[in-house]
Parts: C-alpha cells; sequence; structure tokens
C-alpha cells in the first residue's frame, strides 16, 4: 500500500489531466453502446473518469491511493463514488456495469491477481455490457529489462513488477471473458486495447 502511495506522489504531476487516448477510444465504444454505468478499477484522480462523465455516463471508481482519491474529489466533485482499496479484493458492490475500463492496470499484476480481476470485472458486467482493458506490449522498449521474476514479467523501476501481454496471452486470459477485439495503441508505451462483450 505504501509502495503505490509514494508512487503515486511521484507521478500525479507529470500525468496531467488529458484523458488517455484509450479512455477516449473507449468511450466512443461507450456511447456507441448506450452503455450508462461506467465501473473504473484503478481510477487514480479520475483523469479518464471525465470523459465518461461527460458523455453523461455514472462512473463508479475503485482506488488504492487515499491521495488520488483526494484529488479526484478535488477536481470532479463529491458525487462520483470511489471505493478506497485494492482491486485484488473486489467486488466492493453488487451493482452490475454496462461498461468497465481498467487502463494500465492489469499488467501490474501477478497472473493469478489478472485472472481474478478479469474474472470479477466479468462477473460485475451486466449481459451485453463492455469491458476493455488497456495493457502493456511486449513491444515495448522496457519488455526483457530488470529482473526476470516468471515468463514475460519483470521487476523495474525500483520494485515495479510488469507483465508483458502479446496477442497469444491475450487470448490466453480473455479469451474466457468475451474477448472480440484486440487493436495496438500508442501512448507513453505501446499498448494493446482489449475489448470483451458479455453475452449469455
Amino acid at each position: 500500500m505504501e509502495f503505490w502511495e509514494s508512487a503515486f506522489n511521484e507521478k500525479k504531476e507529470m500525468w496531467g489531466f488529458e484523458p488517455a487516448k484509450s479512455a477516449v477510444l473507449t468511450k466512443d465504444l461507450f456511447v456507441e453502446k448506450s452503455v450508462r454505468h461506467v465501473l473504473i478499477p484503478g481510477i487514480g484522480y479520475g483523469r479518464n473518469a471525465k470523459v465518461f462523465i461527460d458523455s453523461g455516463m455514472a462512473v463508479t471508481g475503485i482506488e488504492i491511493s487515499k491521495t488520488a482519491i483526494e484529488m479526484a474529489r478535488k477536481h470532479y466533485g463529491e458525487d462520483m463514488v470511489i471505493h478506497h482499496g485494492s482491486v485484488t479484493d473486489m467486488p466492493y458492490d453488487n451493482k452490475r456495469y454496462d461498461g468497465i475500463f481498467c487502463y494500465a492496470l492489469i499488467h501490474l499484476l501477478d497472473s493469478t491477481e489478472r485472472a481474478k480481476l478479469i474474472r470479477d470485472c466479468y462477473d460485475q458486467l451486466s449481459e451485453n455490457g463492455h469491458m476493455v482493458f488497456t495493457v502493456i506490449s511486449k513491444e515495448a522498449q522496457t519488455y526483457g529489462q530488470g529482473t526476470l521474476i516468471s515468463k514475460d514479467r519483470y521487476e523495474m523501476f525500483g520494485g515495479v513488477k510488469m507483465f508483458f501481454y502479446d496477442r497469444a496471452s491475450i487470448h490466453a486470459e480473455f479469451d474466457q471473458a468475451g474477448l472480440f477485439e484486440i487493436t495496438e495503441v500508442t501512448e507513453n508505451y505501446p499498448f494493446f486495447l482489449i475489448k470483451c462483450r458479455k453475452s449469455d
């Protein structure tokens, strides 16, 4: 917990308040699919929530950093529900959401935690709901750097453990969760945008 709090404090200014490209692309999908209620695990200080709110969607967040939650309330108001805690402890409510957006988070978890997060998010999707994950690609320059922990997972940047995805590992982890599209998107790193849909 302390590690993530200090890491957040170091990085918060550099991220700015513009939404990530992935958030804008996901918002477009959610608008097209008439999504009304969005869950954002790892909401941070809310920079990626605003595009959904501005499009008329209600947003609920999950965030481990108290500092980030305070910033989100300061910049985006008190109305947004943000559960304080780790995404590994989901679910925090018994609601079903028709949209879930998880940005640059799942690749920080180990294989057991990743499987649980995917399952927990899928369980909280309503029928015909959509969930989108942004994950780091093996095309990133940082792939292979640091200390190898397990296949395609490295410890770097003074303690950050990161799993790097390719299309095969995306299929392995997300096929059971309604995977229907994988696209590439470049932000500060090369990412994959993973789109899943829950259908009966």
